[in-house]
């Protein structure tokens, strides 16, 4: 209930919504829906209180303050003439507090004076905290940069007194040019004459005009108030006025240094009573000089017109030819005023000190500094451009106000960062040669509430002052139009500015305020000076302006002719691009195919003037829209119309040439014109004429120079130079895989080829193209070298295809199982044949080092070994040659296929090799299957003792326990002897025992003191001495092992379910150390495996050396960053609900999870699943002292770790957090390797991105494995992996060929022909055809179809009709397997695989049936071509290409299962069902022992049954027939020996009475052997019938 006397006419009663965006600083989500369905419940009020003397400093109004609040209140009143001005209402108290806080916060940045109540008991201590918080961060930021006034005083003052020192000087000559002004017009006023040159004038006096009264004191006026102006802007051009003009008067030219900021531009005009023209080179500039002159001369001269010339030619005279009262002022910032005063005739020099505010200079080099690359065609930008656009956003998210001028090298610069440049407290203005006037002007206009962001070219750099500009950024680069005498054109290249350059930059943050520059380098000293150009240069300039009949030579010097003359008077025009090529990548294409129907075959000049003359007949209000139709540049086209109205200006006024304003000229017709303008091409750009090579991509050679450019600008006179000059030759035969090895990584192979042979036959025109998809080589040379080109070529090629068919690769016959020990391999080669078995563990591969691994040639590297050592049968080059560190010399490596062949190898290790020290080693194999386990491992450190104990131990205790110990432990038994207890001499808390046994252990000793004392003992650990030495560390995994074996499952290997490595000791250890890695799944059969193990002494060991297992459980998971953002949500899920588990007692003695928000980052490591476990001895099946944190990695990643007191409680946690972690791996049968290969192409990319979006799921493609996996939430994964499998089988079946446009008898333009017929788009063939897809390629001149075989016959067809209809035989390319049958199905080839090794193609389904069909049956090795007559074995790369990596893993099992079949009983599997392991038989009578390393059975290789040392076959086989045979032989002629009637036990009687007990229970009579059950009944017997032997 409100009360009645807050009820006023004023009040004002607000109701929110019950939801709001939130403020940063409160990062709160209520439903305050939920709180308004309870009627009753209690509302919680806040009262503002006003403080009537200070509301009038309020920033904003009471209304205004409440809606802002956050949170909003459920409803609130005002009364603003009351003291309690406002009141909110809360339903939740926590809300209320937030308010609270809120307010305070506001009240603190000036919002308010208003004084938040609560109504309610709050918690003042947290309230309290929360507001203090808030004092702190004010009153810091008073004190660091909101400060008082009087506090910045003094700081300012100290920085302004060194320039007001300085300043000093240039105020007292200001002043006194001041005086000297008014003094002047004082004269004139009172009808004295000056004395001299007068500073000021009110009209010509040569002129002799006077003008109206009125007139003449306004002018006056006019004249004091602009110098009043100038005194007060205090430029210091303004104090040598009159040394300047006195210098004037006494000699027609001067040269005026002023430095930037001395008002050069601005106020040298200002001085000049008379006529003048000033020119600038830069049209923005005399622009916006102009109008700033018109505007200061306003009303001081009769005439106040300013006129503005873009060019300047002679024709713009100033009323005669000949001047001599003409005065000439060059003025400069950065140029050298002698060279100049010199040119002029030793004319005299005026130096002016600039003005310019204190600028600080921030160097801030980037790594990205060494790309100098301009702004690339597709999306990612230059480095130093992102560079310069990021510190532009760090400039004004830090800095005070104040404009940002950013520097940058091109129009395409500017507008991207003007584009990337985003904030809402700023507008991003470009600046560069190319805007219009208008848009150059909106630099220099102000934007109220928003900060100026200007990213300009060096346009900005000279003459231009953009006004509040406080914040440069200076990139160091800037794009220079440079003359190359090699090449004989002008270039565009990106370079670094000069020191004068970088200094002009620097002085634009300096102009009206103090500023900063931030300068993306290192020091402008490392930059160079601008120079002349060089002597080639000047050669080549002057000899094209002979050849264009500018210049004549007339005794020995260059002349202007009459063309020349008329040259110089024609503006130069402005080149720009007038084709957008801009947006995404479908974007740039669609833009590819407007631009052809604009394309001339006369070449790109044509194609230009094409796109004018079209440009120009459309009218004006739709010419907008036409350019963005056809993706033209509308600024482009305007500025190309301003060219040509300033052509005919120049040519009408300059020249007296009248030139018709109607096109003759029509690009679809040929006419004499296009003749006439070849002519005019060819002439005036003779040194750009070139002929075709014949060879595309050497392009064409410059006739003038002899030099070779890929360019399209110059005209093809002939075509018939190329066919006399160079040959061409095709190569056909190999396979893509050869291709592409012969080729090399990014084609460096074939490059450095094409380079060797150009230098070898000195000729550039050598080239060799690659056509992998048709199997196909092209080589281009002359006539004379083609046949030595042919052979090389082939040769090398032959050379590949030789490495491929003998190509091996090792393959282990199960994995890895400890440190030091390898497992057998298997060489398997083409036809999946199985070329060698090793099984004696030696070495079969060499690791290959080279002193100058970078000089070495692969090439000779291999035939080195190939002539030295015979069998070379594979070789593998390391990728990372060139890196430092270990792998700095590391060439590959070679493999053999036989270890005699590799041994014989490793004796040339320390030879030279081509000036290289060559180095090689041993090494194991990394291709074949030396993995690592392939289960979740949980790993168990046990330790025991390999030092003998010295008999005494030392026990820590707690502070003051020691003697309590000691008199509890008097006289106390330890391991059977009786020991002694007394406080260390060095330790006050620690206890040393004296007497123990040397084979007691740490944990027994501890055992006894926690039954006999009660005190808290730390540590109890015994002085050891002495080593001993028990075993190798081989030999301890194979005792831990046996240990573990009996617990592990007997079916498979012993290596599918636990790993053992031992670490060699070092010297100074004490305890031997081991790693025991178990599958996590068994983690019941680990317990008991080391339960077992605890406080046993392996075989062949001490019986003190007993194993200790440790007591804590520990698992780790990671995750990449992509994974981590997709189950962040469902991991968080997990984490939580461990807390809740059944078992758990309390969240304290249960489940901890720890994850602090600092760590809920991005994290970015590779996907692995790293379980780590310390094992102990008990099996606790309950779950108590759990632990689940999130980490951060030193490597940066992250990970969640799990820690419990039982290995079953963290196998069950890690199993759902494994689970999610590790995504779902998508199996289907349809996914064959070739249809994950499409995931490479482009469009298999945005498949996984578009499934990814609209799923809300991750997919991770292994490219190396070819696999997939989904991460996300179970139902959007499962429903993911059903769209990718279809998107996936519909890419497949829509796979894209080309149907090419150009090549044969097509006509040239044929490409033009179909954009015009079916749409640039080719809207017409989607509509003729749309159940297939259809794209332009025009930089290939290929239409990319998609779709099935029939329609794409059909659109082939089409396009060859069309061809035909130019009356040419258009030839479009007809596919090879389009009718070719397939040898195993008979049926017409479906997705075609082609065999490397001889080319014949097959249904790829049915090449995979075939090696299906030959692991079933183990009898078709080595798989060949069914091809018939053909039967080459199937090379490896066609294998792995076929089969996914599992499959591989299966044929080459059946491989091995039939070589094994077929050696004839040489070897054999081991005994243990489904054990992979191989052996081979003994030859002798005599068997030996093999020990398996994957199941560790011990088998005699001779009858292959479980190993029997000191038996024979025969005889041990024939105890396993009749297991008691020995025992009946040794019973023989043995009264003393007989069997129990019952359970036929063999009893030996050595003494005592008849009476026997068996150990089945009966007692027997020992005489007669009857039976009795008791031995009582057994001894009555003996008396009553035996008494004799009783």
């Amino acid at each position: 209930m409100i009360n009645s006397k807050y009820h006023h006419h004023s009040t004002r009663y607000h109701h929110s919504p019950s939801q709001s965006r939130q403020s940063p600083l409160f990062n709160r989500h209520r439903n305050f829906q939920n709180h308004q369905n309870h009627q009753n419940q209690r509302v919680f009020v806040i009262s503002l209180l006003s403080n009537h003397r200070n509301n009038n400093r309020t920033n904003s109004p009471l209304e205004n303050l409440i809606s802002q609040c956050n949170p909003k209140p459920d409803k609130s009143y005002t009364n603003p003439m009351s003291t309690a001005s406002a009141r909110l209402f809360f339903h939740d108290q926590s809300d209320a507090i937030t308010a609270v806080v809120f307010l305070w916060e506001r009240r603190l940045a000036g919002d308010h004076v208003y004084t938040p109540v609560t109504d309610f008991d709050v918690n003042e201590g947290d309230v309290n905290e929360r507001i203090r918080g808030l004092f702190k961060l004010y009153i810091e930021k008073v004190l660091e940069g909101e400060r008082p006034r009087g506090v910045r005083v003094y700081s300012e003052n100290q920085v302004k007194k060194e320039a007001l020192r300085v300043e000093m000087e240039g105020v007292v000559k200001r002043v006194e040019e001041f005086r000297k002004g008014m003094r002047c017009l004082m004269d004139f006023i009172e009808g004295r004459k000056n004395g001299g040159w007068g500073v000021l004038r009110v009209y010509d006096e040569s002129n002799g005009r006077k003008m109206n009264f009125f007139y003449y004191w306004s002018r006056i006026h006019f004249l004091i108030l602009r110098e009043c102006r100038r005194v007060e802007n205090g430029l210091p051009i303004y104090g040598f006025r009159s040394e300047i003009l006195k210098m004037l008067h006494s000699q027609q030219v001067m040269v005026l240094i002023g430095e930037t900021g001395s008002g050069k531009s601005t106020q040298m005009e200002l001085h000049q009573a008379v006529q003048f023209c000033a020119l600038n080179p830069q049209k923005i500039a005399a622009i916006s000089l102009g109008k700033w002159v018109g505007e200061e001369c306003n009303g001081c001269y009769e005439d106040n017109s300013i006129i503005c010339y873009p060019t300047y030619s002679s024709a713009q005279q100033f009323g005669s030819k000949e001047r001599l009262d003409l005065r000439l002022i060059i003025m400069s910032a950065t140029v050298d005023a002698s060279k100049l005063s010199s040119y002029f005739f030793g004319c005299g020099t005026f130096h002016v000190l600039g003005r310019s505010f204190p600028v600080e200079i921030k160097y801030v080099p980037s790594a990205s500094r060494e790309s100098l690359d301009p702004l690339p065609s597709s999306n990612n930008a230059a480095p130093y451009l992102c560079d310069v656009v990021m510190m532009a956003t760090e400039i004004h998210a830090a800095e005070e106000d104040g404009a940002i001028l950013a520097f940058l090298t091109s129009q395409a610069e500017v507008e991207w960062a003007c584009e990337k440049f985003q904030s809402a407290s700023a507008i991003a203005l470009p600046l560069h040669g190319k805007l219009s006037h208008e848009e150059q002007c909106r630099v220099f206009q102000n934007y109220p509430g928003k900060r100026k962001v200007v990213f300009a070219t060096n346009l900005a750099e000279t003459s231009l002052t953009i006004p509040g500009v406080k914040y440069v950024v200076d990139s160091g680069l800037v794009k220079d139009s440079r003359f190359e005498s090699s090449s004989g054109m002008n270039v565009l290249r990106v370079s670094k500015i000069s020191q004068s350059s970088a200094n002009q930059r620097a002085g634009r943050a300096g102009r009206t305020v103090p500023g900063k520059c931030y300068r993306l380098y290192s020091n402008v000293l490392e930059f160079d000076f601008i120079d002349a150009p060089s002597v080639d240069a000047i050669d080549k300039a002057t000899r094209n302006l002979v050849q264009l009949g500018a210049v004549a030579c007339k005794h020995d010097a260059f002349v202007l002719t009459a063309d020349g003359h008329y040259l110089v008077k024609l503006a130069m025009a402005n080149a720009s691009n007038m084709f957008c090529r801009v947006g995404t990548y479908d974007e740039k294409l669609k833009s590819d195919c407007l631009k052809v129907r604009f394309c001339h075959h006369a070449g790109d000049l044509f194609t230009l003037l094409s796109v004018y003359r079209e440009w120009v007949i459309i009218s004006q209000e739709n010419r907008n829209k036409w350019c963005w139709e056809n993706r033209i540049n509308a600024k482009t086209m305007r500025r190309c119309r301003d060219t040509v109205l300033e052509w005919e200006n120049c040519l009408k006024n300059e020249l007296n040439i009248i030139i018709p304003t109607y096109w003759r000229w029509d690009p679809l017709t040929v006419s004499v014109h296009d003749k006439n303008m070849k002519k005019i091409i060819l002439s005036s750009l003779a040194d750009n004429v070139a002929m075709y090579s014949g060879y595309d991509r050497l392009g064409y050679e410059q006739l003038t120079l002899t030099v070779y450019l890929t360019l399209y600008i110059l005209y093809l006179i002939s075509q018939r130079w190329s066919l006399e000059n160079c040959s061409f030759r095709v190569i056909k035969g190999f396979g893509s895989v050869a291709l592409k090895r012969f080729c090399g990584k990014s084609n460096g192979s074939l490059i450095a080829l094409v380079s060797h042979m150009r230098a070898i036959y000195m000729d550039e025109r050598i080239g060799i193209e690659i056509n992998v998809g048709d199997n196909e080589i092209q080589l281009f040379a002359s006539s004379k070298d083609i046949e030595k080109i042919y052979e090389c070529v082939n040769n090398a090629l032959k050379y590949e295809t030789k490495w491929l068919r003998n190509e091996c690769l090792e393959k282990c016959l199960y994995r890895e199982v400890r440190a030091g020990a390898s497992p057998p391999v298997a060489l398997v080669g083409a036809g999946a044949e199985i070329k060698h078995l090793e099984l004696g563990n030696r070495c079969l591969t060499v690791d290959v080092y080279l002193s100058n691994v970078n000089m070495a040639d692969d090439k000779e590297v291999l035939t080195f070994f190939e002539k030295s050592v015979s069998g070379v049968c594979g070789y593998n080059k390391f990728t990372g040659i060139g890196q430092d560190g270990d792998n700095a010399e590391r060439w590959g490596r070679v493999s053999f296929l036989t270890p005699e062949a590799a041994r014989k190898a490793l004796d040339f290790n320390g030879s030279e090799l081509f000036g290289c020290v060559l180095k090689l080693s041993p090494s194991r194999s990394s291709v074949g299957g030396i993995r690592k386990s392939l289960f979740a491992a949980v790993k168990a450190k046990i330790s025991w003792p390999r030092r003998y104990s010295k008999g005494y131990a030392i026990v820590r205790c707690e502070r003051n326990d020691a003697q309590f110990i000691v008199d509890d432990c008097f006289n106390v038994l330890i391991g059977g002897r009786f020991v002694q207890c007394q406080t260390s001499t060095r330790d006050m808390n620690s206890v040393v025992i004296k007497g123990l046994d040397k084979e007691t252990s740490e944990a027994e000793i501890l055992e006894v003191l926690h039954k006999t004392t009660n005190r808290r003992v730390l540590d109890v650990f015994l002085i050891r001495g002495d080593e001993v030495n028990n075993h190798s560390v081989d030999a301890f995994e194979q005792a831990i092992l046996k240990e573990i074996a009996p617990f592990m499952p007997s079916q498979g290997s012993l290596s599918n379910y636990c790993h053992v490595q031992v670490f060699a000791p070092e010297p100074k250890d004490s305890f031997m150390k081991a790693w025991i890695s178990f599958d996590g799944k068994l983690h019941l059969e680990a317990a008991k495996a080391l339960q077992h193990m605890q406080g046993k002494a392996l075989a062949g060991c001490f019986s003190w050396q007993k194993i200790e297992c440790q007591q804590v459980f520990h698992s780790t998971a990671s995750c990449s960053a992509s994974v981590y953002v997709f189950i962040e949500r469902q991991l968080d899920i997990l984490l939580k609900s461990f807390k809740f588990r059944p078992g758990n007692s309390s969240p304290s003695e249960g489940v901890c999870v720890n994850l602090a928000s600092e760590y809920r980052s991005v994290v970015s490591c590779p996907v692995f699943v790293g379980f780590t476990m310390y094992l102990w001895s008990e099996i606790k099946e309950e779950r108590t002292g759990v632990c689940c944190d999130l980490e951060r990695n030193e490597n940066g990643s992250y990970r969640v770790k799990i820690s419990a007191n039982a290995t079953k409680t963290v196998a069950e946690l890690r199993r759902p957090l494994e689970q999610l972690m590790n995504g779902k791996k998508v199996n289907h049968c349809s996914l064959t390797p070739m249809v994950l290969q499409l995931l490479f192409s482009k469009d298999g990319i945005m498949l996984m991105k578009s499934l990814q979006q609209e799923m809300g799921t991750y997919i991770l493609f292994d490219r190396q494995n070819l696999t997939v996996r989904i991460f996300g939430p179970e139902k959007k994964v499962a429903l993911t992996e059903q769209k990718l499998i279809a998107s996936l089988q519909a890419l497949h079946d829509k796979e894209q060929t080309d149907i090419p446009l150009r090549g044969g008898a097509m006509p040239h333009d044929l490409m033009k022909k179909v954009v015009e017929k079916f749409g640039p788009d080719l809207h017409v063939l989607k509509e003729m055809f749309p159940e297939a897809e259809f794209m332009l390629n025009t930089r290939r001149h290929v239409i990319s179809f998609s779709g099935k075989k029939d329609l794409r016959l059909q659109v082939e067809e089409m396009i060859r009709d069309f061809a035909q209809s130019f009356g040419v035989n258009g030839s479009v390319k007809r596919y090879e397997d389009d009718n070719i049958a397939c040898p195993i199905c008979l049926c017409e080839v479906e997705d075609c695989y082609q065999l490397e090794a001889c080319g014949h193609k097959f249904c790829q389904s049915c090449l995979v049936e075939q090696l299906e069909s030959a692991m079933r049956g183990r009898d078709g090795f080595p798989v060949g071509c069914a091809h018939e007559g053909c039967g080459m074995h199937i090379w490896l790369t066609d294998l792995k290409s076929l089969l996914p990596y599992e499959k591989l893993e299966d044929l080459f099992r059946a491989s091995l299962s039939a070589f094994v079949a077929s050696s004839g009983g040489t070897y054999r599997f081991c005994p243990s069902p489904d054990c992979p392991s191989v052996y081979r038989v003994a030859s002798g009578m005599v068997g030996d022992l093999f020990v398996c390393g994957a199941c560790y059975a011990d088998t005699c290789t001779r009858c292959h049954v479980e190993y029997h040392p000191f038996v024979s076959c025969e005889k041990y086989r024939e105890l396993k027939e009749d297991p008691d045979m020995s025992l009946k032989e040794w019973c023989k002629g043995k009264e003393h020996v007989k069997n129990c009637p019952v359970c036929r036990y063999t009893v030996e009687k050595v003494d005592g009475c008849n009476h026997i007990e068996c150990r089945c229970g009966k007692h027997i009579c020992w005489v007669c052997l009857e039976i009795f059950m008791s031995g009582d009944d057994c001894y009555a017997h003996l008396r009553s019938v035996h008494p004799a032997t009783l």
